[in-house]
């Protein structure tokens, strides 16, 4: 079962859900940060780094020798990383997207893989059962879903080798990372708070995410802050509200401290606990649905 957990907007409490969600679950789980821009959820769990794997695409390296300038790749490249003028051919590897078009094109096999890298995955361990991935972009890379994609293949080797369960801390907003880090999940929690701009890009998320037809539900942080459209909006269209997290200075104490709310509080352990298991019955209907 892999529970994606998203917000519309960057400071809902995400990733105070994912982690309290990871030491409240009831087995070994996979804890899986996919906001590679910006990963946070380590703060957190604070996880053993046990290995740290560089991540690269592939993009075009071109043989001159045997380059005719035919000009074919430079034609099929929608994104303009490789350009021929003349007697000159030149790659742009921070502009490749990594389809292999313009190697499988070349009629002389003069194009051949180079790669770039994009970042690193991280593989750890927090409190003994939750087993931790971490997408970690390079400092200056524009492109975030080659990363995630090679994080989420091997999430889900690891979930179908051992069985276990998974958390996506997902990036915010419904760019394409977003939409990326969505797409294998069972179930979408999403985060939102009863503020203008919190309703503003949760109604955002809930129309970029619907059309996936996966079981959604809704986290509400700060609940007592503002006013009640979210909560109009979730009556309107059939979304259960699975838990509010108070709006109390201690709790906001606790995160930005980058303590877990749910190893905090004996009240927010029984919430997380109770949110687990709503979220597993949600996943368990869709099944039989």
């Amino acid at each position: 079962m892999i529970i994606a957990v998203a917000s519309g907007k960057g400071g809902t409490g995400k990733t105070t859900v994912t982690a309290s969600l990871a030491v409240t679950w009831p087995q070994p789980v996979l804890a899986v940060d996919l906001d590679v821009e910006e990963p946070n959820l380590h703060l957190f769990l604070q996880p053993e780094i046990l290995t740290t794997e560089p991540v690269t695409l592939e993009v075009p390296e071109v043989n001159e020798d045997l380059c005719t300038y035919c000009r074919k790749c430079a034609e099929l490249c929608q994104f303009k990383a490789i350009s021929v003028m003349g007697q000159v051919i030149m790659t742009f590897p921070e502009m490749c997207h990594g389809c292999g078009g313009c190697m499988a094109i070349c009629p002389e096999h003069a194009i051949t893989p180079g790669a770039r890298e994009l970042g690193v995955m991280e593989v750890g361990l927090s409190r003994g059962h939750i087993h931790c991935l971490t997408g970690r972009l390079r400092i200056g890379e524009a492109m975030s879903p080659p990363l995630m994609r090679h994080v989420r293949s091997h999430m889900r080797a690891q979930s179908a080798q051992h069985g276990y369960d998974v958390l996506v801390d997902a990036p915010p907003g419904v760019s394409c990372p977003a939409m990326t880090a969505v797409a294998d999940a069972d179930v979408i929690v999403l985060v939102t708070e009863p503020t203008p701009f919190g309703f503003h890009d949760f109604a955002l998320a809930w129309e970029a995410f619907a059309p996936y037809a996966k079981p959604m539900g809704v986290v509400i942080n700060r609940a007592g802050l503002g006013d009640t459209r979210v909560y109009d909006f979730c009556a309107q269209h059939n979304l259960p509200v699975l838990t509010e997290i108070p709006y109390r200075r201690d709790i906001a104490e606790h995160y930005s401290h980058g303590r877990i709310l749910a190893e905090r509080d004996d009240q927010m352990r029984q919430q997380f606990t109770a949110l687990g298991q709503s979220i597993r019955q949600m996943a368990q209907e869709a099944d039989h649905a």
